[in-house]
């Protein structure tokens, strides 16, 4: 299985983060992880922190000449605005020179002062930040390397923001990834896309934010992944779970998602069909996204991320309390975006590249990634044929899965 852990705060001297599990033999460069980072900071209507943040990427451990050793990957992410807050944020004993009093509605400032005793919102927000996601996409380009490996490839598109939709089952393929990135909301839909902008616009000019809805996709995810047997191995348990953990995000849905609810049960499915010239079974339709009964079906993983409108506002209008005095008063601003949606569908590819990938380990195993791409072939052979083993008797060798 893949592991990770991040640390650090969002004006702190750097983010850290620590991969365990990857086989040995991944190819792993500085400048690759750093391409992902840039993606992170794409998007119309993100505030002027993206252009003064680049990120300064260093491979710190386990990884040698450019291939992962097998051992834990550790990246650290320098903050090149450090200087600026150097003594605000220092761990050296000592007091801050403003205290945040002031909890901001929408964020953790609240729940996370009363959760550890902080009288300062600032030693909540500093760590609740989506600043930390910058660590976790620097974790998700390894875990993206490692499923390119095996035949598979994570890519998302904004399909809702602002209200503005996308054209249904416009998808973007594996192959039409920097046509999505190329677009200034990350849409595949010309037409939505400047629809998009312009509600993008009259929130900038309102001082508001907007919110909106990310399709992420897998493509080559083969048959059995995840699991029907543990709640906690179902592979759209998993990524639920990860998908949600992303800061502002608010909903998940796998597949058709929802809207599957309002259908009788001969809609609301995915007829299975025998593909003679591919020799394996096929779904025509996407509706449970590529996941029934907890595990993978070896068709498109499709799962949508509602992010909602940020909190923090660029027109301070949100009301709170001192928690020092007791008096209502106005949310406090710090540098923010109109939206994040373009750029929390990246981190959305992250989360999911990591779960797929610590699942492929889990399935396919393997010390070296030599050793996993053979499990990986070897078994891949054998799952789309046809279970035609009697129960009670053990199956033929053509028939046996991995």
């Amino acid at each position: 299985m893949l592991r990770f852990l991040t640390a650090g705060e969002s004006h702190g001297k750097a983010l850290v983060v620590v991969v365990e599990g990857l086989p040995s033999g991944l190819p792993v460069t500085a400048e690759e992880v750093a391409g992902e980072l840039a993606r992170r900071r794409l998007g119309f209507g993100r505030g002027p922190r993206m252009r003064f943040e680049a990120d300064e990427i260093e491979l710190l451990a386990g990884v040698r000449h450019g291939r992962t050793l097998g051992s834990p990957v550790a990246i650290v992410i320098a903050n090149t605005e450090w200087p600026k807050w150097e003594e605000e944020m220092s761990p050296r004993p000592g007091r801050p020179s403003k205290v945040l009093t002031a909890p901001r509605p929408g964020h953790a400032d609240l729940a996370g002062m009363q959760k550890y005793g902080f009288a300062d919102a600032r030693d909540v927000l500093e760590r609740a930040s989506a600043r930390e996601t910058a660590a976790r996409v620097a974790a998700g380009s390894l875990a993206k390397a490692l499923l390119s490996q095996l035949g598979m490839t994570v890519l998302s598109h904004v399909v809702a923001l602002g209200g503005e939709h996308a054209a249904d089952g416009r998808r973007p393929e594996p192959g039409q990834l920097d046509t999505v990135d190329e677009s200034p909301v990350r849409c595949f839909d010309p037409e939505a896309e400047t629809r998009m902008v312009a509600a993008v616009k009259a929130a900038a000019k309102a001082g508001d934010s907007l919110g909106g809805v990310v399709e992420v996709l897998a493509y080559g995810v083969p048959v059995g992944l995840g699991s029907h047997v543990h709640w906690d191995r179902r592979l759209d348990g998993l990524l639920a779970q990860a998908l949600m953990s992303v800061q502002a995000v608010k909903h998940v849905e796998i597949g058709e998602g929802a809207s599957v609810t309002e259908r009788r049960g001969s809609e609301a499915h995915d007829p299975i069909s025998w593909d003679a010239e591919a020799q394996r079974y096929r779904r025509r339709t996407t509706r449970a996204g590529g996941i029934e009964g907890g595990i993978s079906t070896g068709e498109l993983v499709v799962a949508k991320v509602g992010m909602k409108p940020l909190a923090t506002l660029n027109r301070p209008v949100l009301g709170t309390v001192d928690v020092a005095t007791k008096e209502e008063t106005v949310s406090f601003k710090e540098r923010t975006d109109v939206t994040a949606v373009p750029a929390m569908g990246v981190v959305a590819e992250t989360m999911t590249a990591l779960v797929l990938a610590s699942e492929a380990l889990r399935k396919f195993g393997g010390d070296s990634l030599a050793e996993v791409v053979r499990n990986f072939e070897g078994t891949r052979r054998h799952l789309d044929e046809a279970p035609s083993a009697v129960p009670g008797e053990a199956p033929s060798p053509a028939s046996s899965g991995g």
